[in-house]
């Protein structure tokens, strides 16, 4: 049960104080220190936006707030109550729900058996008819359309998101924690989420929404406290300050974009001939595509979470069977061939989702070397050389700056951030002759972001062709010598330019709601 103390006055004239941090501090060991006596206000009916650097304790307070986590020092003010919050069921009694980053949901069941569940006022028997009648209210008054019925499993992470959206409104809370929500949403869905936020705001209700967007902030935040290594730098009014002074803050240095060279078109590496295949419910992902990536290009794919980019990708690397058509690498077939022997001919992929290149309970120097630990030089038949192994974890951990710089530990204690470095480390630093990336910095923060583009614009200097998918227009128009859009398993507009334009945004747009352009 929630413990609610004596009630602490509002600290604001005039406005009210929705919740309060006063000095959390939360230490994980003694070389983790997640929050350094954490302490802002979040006012009633604003969103307030959350800026920091992977593992700079924002996800980790936000988890204190929704019961996870107890905080070993400071308190939580809720509407001017005192409250120590021991489980997220305490929470939801207080009216806090949480969007996670990474997903809370069952993958066997059902859409609507994971938002009902848990809910301590549904029933033994309750009838399934009238959960999905609610939930598909809810998903057309707040534009997240899915279908009730469908399995988690079946779903794609941008899918899987907005099932984490309407699990939150199902329950009415009145703070409502995001942690970043759009991170696999395109724009015009993230549009429709932050009209949903305005909406919430009109009710009185109030949003944490944590970010490494920074356009975001500018514009949908109210303020915005900035955090950095578990401390608050700063709490101010996002109209207050410029992206690069924000930028600034949340990194503590100069941020500089990189962009692209324009390459000169080198020889095909990938090509798809008009390639078919069926997704998770059995209907068809893919239809007759044709695709090619040329070394030294990135190739970035648009597209509504959905629309088969998860399919490609998986066909590509060998998870998935095409059930027509033809893929090849280079001059070699590598169709529906298993997926160790195409990452043996120098295909590298980075999934959409971290868990699924990754072993949680697994150290990170393990990680490192799930793609080479039974080839020399680290294996001499059926044992490893855990010297050798070691000494390059340790030169990967330093080179692509994960933190913390600890290899033996479980690579789930990471933050998310940290954990896309693993991977990408893994598969980058093997010299690959194709980078199938997904969704890559999904989630990243400022200097995490790019970072990673300045890895695969290495990669693509270095002869790598790359195919990107992503979710993020904006990250595809930075990077990508050529854009092709999917709309149902298919490709319907393709476009190239050295320079982007708003109109070439626009069209893409247009070309994602399956417009042929």
């Amino acid at each position: 049960m929630a413990v609610v103390e004596k009630k602490e006055k509002n600290s604001k004239e005039g406005k009210t104080v929705e919740v309060a941090f006063r000095s959390i501090t939360k230490r994980f060991s003694p070389d983790i220190l997640a929050n350094d006596r954490v302490s802002f206000e979040v006012e009633k009916g604003t969103v307030h936006a959350l800026l920091g650097e992977n593992g700079a304790g924002k996800t980790t307070l936000m988890n204190i707030l929704y019961g996870l986590f107890p905080p070993d020092e400071g308190e939580i003010i809720i509407r001017g109550m005192p409250t120590k919050i021991s489980s997220p069921r305490e929470a939801i009694n207080l009216g806090i729900g949480m969007v996670h980053q990474h997903f809370k949901l069952i993958s066997t069941h059902t859409v609507s058996e994971n938002i009902i569940l848990g809910l301590a006022s549904t029933p033994f028997f309750f009838p399934a008819e009238k959960a999905e009648s609610e939930i598909r209210f809810l998903s057309e008054r707040y534009g997240l359309k899915i279908d009730p019925r469908a399995r988690i499993w079946q779903l794609s992470a941008g899918e899987k998101q907005k099932v984490e959206i309407l699990k939150a409104l199902y329950r009415r809370a009145e703070i409502l924690v995001l942690d970043e929500p759009t991170s696999v949403l395109t724009p015009q869905e993230a549009e429709e989420l932050f009209a949903t936020l305005r909406l919430m705001k009109e009710e009185g209700k109030t949003c944490i929404f944590i970010t490494h967007k920074l356009n975001e902030v500018k514009e949908i935040a109210d303020a915005v406290t900035v955090m950095r290594r578990g401390k608050v730098i700063s709490t101010i009014l996002p109209s207050s300050v410029s992206l690069e002074e924000l930028a600034r803050m949340t990194v503590g240095k100069e941020v500089i974009s990189v962009v692209p060279r324009k390459t000169v078109s080198g020889k095909i590496i990938l090509q798809l001939q008009k390639v078919s295949a069926m997704g998770d419910r059995e209907i068809p992902a893919l239809s007759k595509l044709s695709l090619t990536v040329r070394e030294g290009e990135i190739v970035g794919v648009a597209g509504v979470a959905g629309n088969g980019q998860k399919e490609l990708a998986e066909v590509i690397v060998g998870l998935r069977q095409a059930t027509e058509g033809h893929v090849f690498l280079q001059d070699k077939e590598i169709t529906n061939l298993p997926p160790r022997d195409i990452a043996s001919l120098g295909v590298a992929y980075i999934p959409e989702e971290r868990h699924m290149g990754l072993v949680g309970e697994m150290s990170v120097a393990e990680n490192l070397l799930l793609r080479g630990y039974s080839r020399p030089p680290f294996s001499q038949g059926f044992w490893v050389d855990w010297e050798k192994a070691e000494a390059y974890s340790e030169k990967l951990i330093s080179n692509y700056h994960i933190n913390p710089p600890i290899a033996d530990i479980p690579v789930r204690l990471l933050s998310g951030g940290n954990r896309q470095r693993v991977i990408i480390a893994r598969e980058l630093e093997r010299k690959p002759k194709l980078v199938i990336a997904s969704n890559p910095t999904a989630g990243l923060d400022v200097s995490g972001v790019e970072a990673i583009h300045e890895l695969l614009v290495k990669a693509q200097e270095e002869g790598a062709g790359i195919l990107l998918i992503s979710g993020d227009l904006d990250e595809l128009l930075k990077l990508s010598n050529r854009i092709v859009i999917m709309f149902k398993g298919e490709i319907v507009g393709e476009k190239e330019k050295e320079h982007w334009t708003e109109e070439d945004r626009r069209e893409i747009g247009l070309g994602m709601g399956g417009v042929r352009i």
